[in-house]
């Protein structure tokens, strides 16, 4: 293919020497052995699509079934872009096949659902308020109403950050965000809600919606811009690692976009996670021990935004001792949208993480992502929190 795309498609599918040192570290090829369900596969299916064969209905079933966690990526000792790649191999695709008609109108309304607050938050509140007539599959997956919410702090300073307040968090755990703007406020730093901005863009981009994806990113750039341009802010932050990898990430979705392409590289460089914001050693030093935690790391901060150790150092710092535990490289089967589409895979993944972490016996489970967090506090009795949220 002569598109810009395809040539990137190409240059990508150059570095990979084939060595399936990918499949090692695949989450979905360890539960299913099938070589299509790994990297080395899916490179191979993408291969044949942008060499013009016609992808079939198994094409776009293994490329369902990758969970965009890129360990591999960690892995590979090339360097492949494999998150960039499945990214065209699924546009790709899109374009030249047809899902069934319920397929596809369930992803369309599992997409209006998620990104329709008016939708959303009513429901939400809903099954808050009866949560004791719900599985208890599905109660423990829903926050109880958090009745005591910090205040949100109204100190200006001179360092300020952006905050993307994201489409679900808002109404599920509204204590995360009020939490980091405490911490960040004692340290000096102002956090600058901007109400036009909204969901990342990864929702409609990770189910194929391309249109949609890019309107959602174009629209919180336009709402970040004139912020941006005045240089009153020194970084946009997020409190959920999926949302900042995507933003990170704009500066690829909108590389052919000539009017964005400039603004999304600026708005990509000025992102950054909300550990790269916090100083270990600027917090108040503990009296006593604070308990003992497991942290579990989402892909999309150790893989998609290669950042290690931060938090952890972060919590020592404020007095948790660490336990670790066996495979946390490896996804916990969240991945957005993935639990619900893929929810066999997804519950399986969920398992054995929670496994390895309870055989250390921690009080408690922190992590970086919403979708982390309440997929996994729906198959344990431990509390799990988001970690920002243990330093107020």
């Amino acid at each position: 293919m002569q598109t810009s795309q395809g040539q990137e498609a190409d240059r990508i599918l150059r570095n990979c020497v084939h060595c399936g040192f990918c499949n090692a570290t695949c989450p979905t090829y360890q539960l299913t052995g099938d070589e299509l369900d790994g990297p080395r596969g899916r490179i191979y299916l993408i291969k044949q699509v942008l060499e013009g064969h016609k992808p079939q209905a198994h094409t776009q079933l293994h490329l369902d079934r990758c969970l965009t966690c890129r360990n591999c990526e960690t892995t590979c000792p090339s360097g492949v872009d494999y998150g960039r790649l499945v990214d065209i191999g699924r546009k790709l695709v899109s374009e030249q096949t047809k899902r069934s008609i319920p397929s596809s109108f369930y992803r369309y309304l599992l997409r209006k659902f998620l990104l329709t607050r008016s939708l959303f938050n009513p429901v939400i509140k809903l099954a808050q308020l009866t949560r004791w007539l719900l599985p208890a599959s599905i109660s423990q997956t829903i926050p109880s109403k958090q009745k005591h919410l910090l205040e949100w702090p109204e100190q200006e300073h001179q360092r300020k950050v952006i905050l993307l307040q994201g489409c679900v968090q808002p109404a599920l755990e509204p204590g995360i965000d009020r939490a980091a703007a405490v911490v960040l406020d004692r340290m000096g730093i102002q956090v600058v809600r901007l109400e036009d901005g909204g969901c990342c863009g990864a929702i409609s981009h990770h189910l194929n919606a391309f249109d949609e994806a890019h309107a959602t990113i174009k629209n919180n750039i336009d709402a970040w811009w004139p912020t941006i341009e005045q240089q009153q802010i020194e970084a946009i932050i997020s409190t959920a690692s999926g949302c900042g990898v995507t933003i990170k990430d704009y500066k690829h979705i909108l590389a052919d976009d000539s009017e964005y392409r400039d603004k999304a590289e600026t708005v990509s460089a000025l992102c950054r996670d909300l550990s790269e914001i916090i100083d270990p050693d600027a917090l108040p030093v503990p009296e006593q021990n604070s308990g003992t935690l497991a942290f579990h790391p989402p892909c999309t901060l150790q893989h998609g935004q290669q950042i290690n150790g931060k938090v952890e150092a972060i919590l020592s710092a404020s007095g948790y001792k660490m336990v670790p535990f066996k495979d946390n490289h490896l996804c916990c089967g969240s991945a957005g949208t993935y639990s619900i589409l893929q929810k066999n895979l997804a519950l399986k993944l969920r398992d054995n993480k929670l496994q390895n972490i309870e055989n250390g016996h921690p009080e408690l489970i922190a992590t970086a992502n919403i979708g982390c967090l309440l997929h996994l506090q729906g198959g344990t009795r431990l509390p799990v929190r988001h970690w920002i949220e243990l330093l107020v």
